[in-house]
Parts: C-alpha cells; structure tokens; sequence
C-alpha cells in the first residue's frame, strides 16, 4: 500500500522506513505540509500521514476521499488540526494515542528545573568566562504546590517525577483517574494554590485558552505556567500580560499558538513576523523550545511502530484500537466498544 507522508523531517526517515519496510508498506516522503494547496499530492495514495502542524480541513478531507485516500494516519496523539466530522463517512482517522510519555513529562521537568534554576542563564554566562553569580538565585521545588492539568499517561507521570522532589501535588481532570490517589480539584482552586502549573490536556473547545487572563488574575504572584502540550492552551496575549503585571513568574513553552509556520524551521537571521512570540522569546523569564518535547530515540520508534501497525491493521480489515471519530466519547453511538470500526 501507498503513502503519502507530510512534513517530513530528518528524524522521520530511519523509523518509518525500517518499519516500513518491514510491514511492505511503501512511503512517499513530502517536505510539505499538507493542506488544501498541496493536498493533490496525495492522488493515488492509499493513505496520509500527518504530524500536528498538517491542516486537514473539510476542504481537504473532500479532496484526499476524491483522490482515493481512504486513511490517515496521525503520528502523534493530539488530534486538533483533523476535521472529525467531515472524515467519518468517507476517510477513517488513527492516531498515537501514547509513544513514551516519559520524553513528554522528563522534558516539562527539564524546562522547570532550567527556569527555576536559571541553568540556561549560567551556561551562557560560563561560556564568557562570567562566573558572578549575580541574578541567579532559584527557588526549591521541594514543599511548593504543582497544579497538574489532565492526568493522562503524561500527566500521571509528570506528577511521579514531581512527587520525587517532595512537592505537593493537585490536579484538574474532566475524567479523574479512578483510584489514583491523586488530589484532584477544581480548575479555580488549581490556579489559586499552585505555584507551578503543568498543562498535559488535549487541545478542543471547551479547553482553548484555558490559560487566559481570567484564569492568570486567579493565579498567585510568582507563578510558574509550563506547556508541553498545545500552543492554544494558553491565551499568548495573556501570558505576556500577566509577565508584565508579574503575576506570572516564568513561562516554559515547548508549544505555542501559532507555531505551524514557525517551529521546525531555521529562522536564525531572519526577521519573525510573529510580534507575540518575539515579545515572548525576549522576556528573561520566558523559555521557548521547539516542540521538541516528544523528541527521543524512544519516543520516534514508538511512534514509528504504532503508525505502522494503525496502517496495517486499516489495511488488513482488523479492528483499530486506535481509531477516532466524531462520535468517540458518545456512549450510544460510539461502536469502538463492540469491536468495531467507526463506520
């Protein structure tokens, strides 16, 4: 079977061609994002593969079902930028639901520990031979309150690498883990008690611009807002607002709001149209990584591993474990539950 593979990146290829290969599927390797201008490289294809910054629209979704796609194929878990509704009828949806978590929360740490501990600041100072250490004062994480958003496999973990540093940790989850011994508590009480909160919710309606300036006037003074899961999660504007009100104490993002035409791209000596990440990236107390977050070894096979398998399985008439549809979550008409595909 044929597929067309969007946005590809380096890191993409050893993967997805070992396993692959392996399954006797063939890839088409495009640079391309996929959207309505470039979705007429897909004629002919069995299936797509797309990765988050791909935007399949309804208009897209109509061309891929006339050009004879029936699948595609999601290599990450978030599933924001897929039209749902216009899919199911005509083209069915799988994606990763989980690949290693643990590069996803070890990340959110790391971004923490360099914030609070301003490492980023004394490595560049050290490599200057700028050993003062002047302005470099942290905090401990030991005895603060960690506001977890969504308990999923990341979020769960996260709030295990938080628990070894002997932080108090409180959660909000629409759908709380059953016998988790985790605290959970209303999204007001999270923004009023945490000194660092940690988003690992999927991006939908009901959570856009969940950090918005309402929920940042909630917040408490020195409050540290780390994101590793989508960009519109938090409102930019916002943000930038509460760090100059300094309510905000430090940002650490590994997403943001309008990063489809930026991240994974090389703009050192070009000037960024983007004013809101600019302003962002200049703030002392603001770190900005790349979407980097699910970027291991681990995670790349898994991903790679589960894709294929979604694609195999679609293509063998066995049930998709991992499909989505419009209807999932909707007890009475989700058919997911009796073994079989969404339609």
């Amino acid at each position: 079977m044929k597929i067309a593979f969007f946005d590809t990146k380096d890191y993409d290829l050893p993967a997805f061609r070992k396993f692959g290969e392996a399954a006797g599927l063939e890839f088409k390797f495009y640079d391309t994002k996929l959207d309505e201008d470039t979705a007429g490289l897909a004629r002919g294809y069995d299936g797509v593969c797309v990765f988050v910054n791909d935007r399949v629209s309804a208009a897209v979704v109509d061309s891929l079902h006339a050009y004879g796609v029936r699948v595609i194929a999601l290599r990450c878990a978030g599933y924001n930028n897929v039209d749902l509704a216009a899919c199911y009828g005509k083209i069915h949806v799988v994606r990763v639901p989980a690949y290693s978590p643990y590069a996803v929360a070890e990340h959110t740490m790391a971004l923490l520990l360099t914030s609070i501990r301003r490492i980023h600041k004394a490595y560049n100072r050290t490599r200057e031979f700028n050993f003062s250490l002047s302005g470099l004062t942290g905090f401990d994480l030991h005895g603060k309150t960690v506001g977890v958003v969504g308990t999923g496999k990341i979020g769960r973990i996260f709030i295990d690498i938080c628990r070894g540093f002997g932080m108090r940790v409180i959660a909000y989850d629409k759908y709380p883990a059953k016998d988790s011994g985790i605290d959970y508590v209303s999204l007001d009480e999270l923004f009023e008690r945490s000194d660092v909160i940690s988003l690992h919710c999927p991006l939908s309606e009901e959570t856009y611009h969940l950090i918005g300036e309402d929920a940042i006037n909630k917040c408490k003074k020195g409050v540290v807002i780390l994101n590793t899961s989508r960009g519109a999660l938090i409102d930019a504007e916002a943000l930038l607002g509460g760090i100059k009100r300094r309510i905000v104490g430090a940002a650490c993002l590994d997403v943001y709001e309008e990063e489809s035409d930026i991240f994974f791209h090389d703009f050192s000596g070009h000037i960024v149209e983007d004013d809101t990440l600019a302003r962002l990236i200049s703030m002392p107390n603001v770190i900005v990584t790349s979407h980097q977050a699910f970027l291991t070894e681990e995670a790349l096979t898994g991903i790679a591993e589960t894709t294929v398998k979604n694609l195999t399985d679609f293509f063998s008439g066995a049930h998709l474990e991992n499909e989505l549809c419009y209807n999932c979550g909707k007890i009475e008409e989700c058919r997911k539950g009796r073994k079989e595909r969404c339609f």
